[in-house]
Order: C-alpha cells, then sequence, then structure tokens
C-alpha cells in the first residue's frame, strides 16, 4: 500500500482514490483535505513551518490508513519526495515493548518495606482486638477484625500488580493473616 499526492487529490496504490477503498469515508476526506493542503505548500515553495506540518500531518493519515488496513504504508511525502514506511500501531507498540530493557526487581528495599508495613499492620489489628476484647466483649473485636480485613482485601487486590505498591500490599497482607493467630487468641482467651 502506497499513500502519495498527485495534483490535489491523495491516492493510495496505483491512482486509487482513497473513497474507493474500504477506510471510512471520514479518513478518506481527511486524505483529500491533506492533499489540497500539500499541493497549495508546494505552490507557495518556501513556508518551512507549513511544510514541516503538512508532512506530519501525512505520516499521521499514513499511520491511520495502516491501522485500519493493517498493513504497512509507504507514505512519499509530498514536500520532500521522500519515502518512507509506516507500519500500523500495533506493530509500533509490539517493537517499543521489545526493545525496553526489563528492569530489576528491588527485591532488599521491596521487602523492607513490606515487613515494615507489614508489623505495623500486625500491631494495628492486635491493638483493635485487644482493646475491643478488653472493654467490650470478644465477638465485637472479632466482628472488627473481619470487617477492617475484609474492608482492605478489595485494595490489596487492586494494588498486587502496581510497580511500588505492590510491595506495601504484600506486607498489609501478611500482617493481616498473621494478626488473625493474635486475633483469634484474644478472642478465645
Amino acid at each position: 500500500m502506497e499513500l502519495r499526492v498527485r495534483g490535489e487529490r491523495a491516492v493510495l496504490g496505483e491512482e486509487v482514490d482513497p473513497h474507493n477503498v474500504a477506510i471510512g469515508a471520514d479518513l478518506a476526506d481527511a486524505l483529500h483535505e491533506w492533499a489540497r493542503v500539500a499541493a497549495a505548500v508546494r505552490r507557495a515553495n518556501g513556508d518551512r513551518e507549513a511544510a514541516a506540518v503538512v508532512s506530519q500531518r501525512g505520516r499521521q493519515l499514513a499511520g491511520r490508513v495502516a491501522e485500519v488496513m493493517g498493513t504497512p504504508v509507504y507514505y512519499v511525502d509530498p514536500v520532500t519526495d521522500a519515502g518512507s514506511v509506516v507500519p500500523p500501531p500495533e506493530a509500533l507498540v509490539r517493537h517499543a515493548r521489545e526493545k525496553r530493557p526489563e528492569e530489576p526487581t528491588p527485591w532488599a528495599t521491596g521487602l523492607t518495606v513490606a515487613a515494615f508495613v507489614g508489623v505495623v499492620v500486625f500491631v494495628a489489628m492486635l491493638a483493635l482486638a485487644r482493646t475491643l476484647a478488653a472493654e467490650t466483649s470478644g465477638l465485637l473485636a472479632f466482628v472488627a477484625a473481619v470487617l477492617v480485613s475484609a474492608g482492605l482485601a478489595p485494595s490489596l487486590w487492586l494494588g498486587r500488580k502496581l510497580p511500588i505498591l505492590r510491595w506495601v500490599v504484600l506486607g498489609a497482607a501478611a500482617g493481616i493473616a498473621f494478626s488473625w493467630i493474635g486475633v483469634l487468641a484474644v478472642v478465645f482467651a
């Protein structure tokens, strides 16, 4: 697939009008409008800023055509006559993902944060259970611990895959899990 300007109209491939290709009327109209502007800029001969805008818009439209057609588009710049291949956006995303090096997992820092948060949550849960068991009843302490655990569970579940918060989530989940041993001991003692 090729995108270029002939006169004041955009053509795809071998002189095919964009309206005759299944790319949608809006995209075909945008291509023709761009071709008219490109022809006017070419006649003006000298406005570099306008030429850069026309070239950029052409690359964007070529990207949209590539996305709709699912195939790379050979884009011929109407101002400089330079050609370039514009791949479909999925290929751009996949290519960028392949080149990005994976970051190492900060185990030492992460586990330190998790341990600190775990201790804080553990102490808070036990303090809640002991205070309620001593002041009111063991049943109320048990219900309060269930409510706190159930209230934190959705937030912990949503944060489990976030790069930095996953360590806080790990610590909070471990603190809640280990605190239940103490809560049960306080309630049934």
